[in-house]
């Protein structure tokens, strides 16, 4: 399935805003900076979906739907989540390019519902990247305001900016809103935190839990996979994820933070026997039908950030 991704993405050269419907967008297009920057955002959009992808083909994960299984879910398969990500292509290049416009948040959030909308469509109406489109739609349109007022693109600096140009709006949008998701629901019953919560706050969870998992894999020595791995677990450890909280109520959350920190005792993906504890975890998240699905969508934003940092190291780094 990994050559299925560059067909996911439009071609630098092609026009974001081909579709007529997207005037806001067009809008944004004529600002000479985002016009120029085209393949920018292009390439932004490219490394989102390639996140999102990475954590569909991540295995073991445990409840999760992969390549291998569908975990705890019996209405979706990897089939619906490429679907799905066929659906979003163009949108991270529109809110990367909206962000670099330094657009108000309700133009990113029309994006957003416009997003959900698509992958709703694609999906028959089955809600795989909710979460996503919210968490990496405000990286992308952060990214994208760093690279049009020449900020180094780091992880510290990406995150200064989410909490700088949108954080009184996203904390007012954590406040503000239906209850007509199975995430507010279960936040409002459980007072967990969902990508709303974390989002208002800078996204701690990506940058003060994720990326440092990814980091201390990568600088052991470890693959990838492994960093990818480990920082997972290391989200189901932290997070109060209200997917969990909406399939298992207190007793399934408290199972997956014990499960998922017996496997960090351990050591991780350092431990020689860590892929038989990893489906062991699997397994029993999927007897009890558990789907950390808020860890996942935190996931792939860290793996979007960090491949931004990594690619981008100085504002010079041009595509």
């Amino acid at each position: 399935m990994h050559e299925l991704i560059p067909a996911l993405i439009p071609d630098k050269r092609q026009k974001v805003c081909a579709n007529p419907h997207r005037a806001t967008l067009q809008a944004l297009l004529a600002e000479p900076v985002a016009q120029a920057e085209q393949p920018f955002c292009a390439q932004i959009g490219r490394l989102a979906v390639r996140s999102l992808y990475a954590e569909l083909a991540l295995y073991p994960k445990p409840g999760l739907v992969s390549l291998v299984d569908n975990g705890s879910h019996h209405d979706m398969t990897a089939a619906t989540f490429m679907r799905s990500l066929f659906a979003l292509r163009h949108y991270f290049i529109e809110i990367t390019a909206a962000g670099m416009a330094g657009a108000r948040f309700d133009t990113l959030q029309r994006l957003g519902v416009a997003a959900e909308a698509r992958m709703l469509g694609a999906t028959g109406g089955i809600n795989t990247h909710r979460g996503a489109i919210f968490c990496l739609g405000m990286l992308c349109a952060a990214i994208g305001y760093c690279r049009a007022h020449h900020i180094a693109l780091s992880a510290q600096a990406i995150r200064a900016t989410l909490l700088l140009q949108w954080g009184a709006a996203l904390a007012a949008h954590t406040h503000a809103g239906s209850t007509r998701s199975h995430g507010l629901q279960a936040a409002a019953r459980y007072a967990a935190s969902g990508a709303r919560e974390e989002a208002a706050l800078g996204l701690p969870s990506v940058f003060e839990v994720a990326l440092p998992a990814l980091t201390r894999t990568l600088d052991a020595g470890r693959s990838l996979h492994c960093a990818q791995v480990d920082a997972f677990f290391s989200l189901m450890a932290h997070v109060s994820d209200t997917n969990v909280y909406h399939r298992g109520g207190a007793a399934g959350a408290a199972t997956v933070k014990h499960l998922a920190r017996h496997f960090l005792a351990r050591g991780g993906s350092a431990d020689p026997h860590w892929k038989t504890l990893a489906l062991g975890c699997h397994r029993a998240f999927v007897r009890q039908r558990l789907s950390p699905g808020g860890a996942a969508d935190l996931l792939a934003a860290s793996c979007l950030v960090h491949a931004v940092a990594a690619i981008y190291r100085s504002n010079d780094d041009r595509p």
